[in-house]
């Protein structure tokens, strides 16, 4: 059987391509540092999976995948270009696995994975057996692992990456634009790149799904038409194909109720364009709309860790000031009470473009805010940028609070400390920040035992 080799197989991204190539009867190995969710669920699933880099293991492996956040000097990469093995990207295993398939792409600087998982269960509701790549755990699909399933029906759903420009390399039936803001910068270099790789992106498409909501989408949408794309519009404005309000899906003649699991108006466009994509690829339009109503949600998506001693813990992946904004007035919206807000910075180069906006995004009313150490993840530190460029632009009402923490574990301590029953503790970032959840519900529970 031939074997390929996975570097990092453990994230979210990679987990699910892993799922998907052992899925098409290749034998699937793979390693990383520690374990995670997803390194479990695969091991779960019986594919070899090991902590530790090792160079010996990329002997004998037909190739090795690597995702943008591999570096060079990694012992298993430079094994394997001393052997000669062919080196893919994680998009590029990805398209392999799912060669011959009828493809959903959905695109955007937010929403991409919401949306996705979206488009897999609105499609699953009608019947329609579609595989997916998400990169987190979609709730609610019979034999998903890690973000992965591989489907019967001929048809998948892949959350496109625009972070290192990989979703150049997907030619979509359907592809979705949900939204478009500065962001990676570090990869593309100017907003004007940026838009040109998501204009390029909508021209490898068969048709576009676009949301007018948005003034740069709009604009490329408007583009794509004219070079021949065809182009179906979502959004809360007449004239979009598909108008969404705050009960239901208008498009034409038909008219379809929508209700989502998720507060906040980003949910029901989400789900528009989720709706419009698996129409498109055959669902009946009024079992698809119906389908969100019992929406699972997907992991680290307002996801809902636990409960102690009164206080309800959410764990979200919002990482752009934009989402942070929007989780924080969606949490008001669904009536999360006052706010406990643990928020860890992910990428120094993020930090530093968006540190004003991160600031306003956190300036809250009702709320205490605890900022973690910046996240560098793939990147090195960039000298003064940190959480207290972000504080330097937080104004917090009288009624809110704003703490510093030494580290992630002190950052869970103190918002541990701070919530009170009937508070909401939300973590939030795309680093490990994930963790403080389990760590302040232990704390919580002790207290409860303390108190009871």
């Amino acid at each position: 059987m031939t074997r390929i080799h996975f570097i990092a197989v453990g994230g979210s991204g990679m987990s699910a391509v892993a799922r998907l190539t052992a899925a098409r009867g290749y034998e699937v190995t793979g390693t990383d540092l520690r374990e995670s969710a997803y390194f479990v669920a695969l091991r779960d699933a019986g594919m070899d999976v090991r902590i530790g880099h090792d160079p010996e293991l990329v002997a004998g492996a037909a190739a090795v995948v690597v995702s943008t956040a591999v570096r060079d000097t990694n012992v298993e990469l430079v094994r394997a270009r001393e052997l000669g093995i062919p080196v893919w990207h994680r998009s590029e295993a990805l398209v392999r696995a799912l060669e011959g398939e009828r493809l959903v792409a959905v695109a955007g600087s937010h929403g991409k994975t919401t949306t996705s998982a979206m488009v897999a269960h609105a499609l699953h509701a009608g019947g329609i057996d579609a595989g997916f790549a998400v990169g987190a755990r979609v709730f609610g699909i019979e034999g998903a692992v890690a973000g992965g399933y591989a489907g019967s029906a001929g048809i998948s759903v892949l959350e496109a990456d625009e972070s290192d420009g990989s979703f150049l390399r997907y030619r979509p039936e359907v592809s979705i634009l949900l939204n478009i803001e500065p962001d990676h910068l570090d990869y593309h270099g100017t907003v004007e790149n940026l838009h040109r790789a998501f204009a390029d992106f909508a021209a490898q498409s068969g048709t576009v799904v676009a949301c007018v909501d948005d003034p740069v989408v709009r604009r490329l949408a408007d583009d794509a038409r004219s070079h021949g794309r065809r182009v179906l519009t979502y959004g809360s404005a007449p004239g979009a194909d598909a108008v969404v309000d705050a009960t239901g899906i208008v498009r034409g003649d038909l008219v379809v109720p929508l209700t989502v699991t998720a507060p906040g108006f980003h949910n029901r466009l989400n789900a528009t364009a989720a709706w419009l994509a698996a129409v498109e690829m055959g669902a009946d339009p009024h079992t698809a709309a119906a389908a969100f109503a019992d929406f699972a949600g997907t992991g680290r998506r307002y996801q809902l860790r636990g409960e102690a001693a009164g206080v309800r813990v959410i764990d979200d992946y919002a990482h752009h000031p934009t989402e942070v904004a929007a989780l924080l007035s969606a949490a008001r919206a669904g009536g999360a009470g006052r706010l406990v807000v643990l928020f860890q910075p992910a990428l120094f180069s993020r930090t530093q473009v968006h540190a004003a906006a991160f600031g306003r995004a956190l300036s809250v009313a009702d709320a205490d805010v605890v900022l973690a150490p910046v996240h560098g993840d793939r990147e090195d530190p960039i000298p003064g940028v940190t959480s207290e460029s972000i504080a330097a632009h937080v104004d917090m009402p009288g009624s809110s609070s704003l703490t510093m923490a030494s580290d992630l574990e002190d950052a869970a301590r103190i918002a541990a400390e701070l919530a009170r029953p009937g508070d909401t503790v939300f973590t939030v970032g795309s680093g490990p920040v994930t963790l403080a959840a389990d760590w302040i519900l232990e704390r919580l529970a002790r207290r409860e035992g303390t108190d009871g």
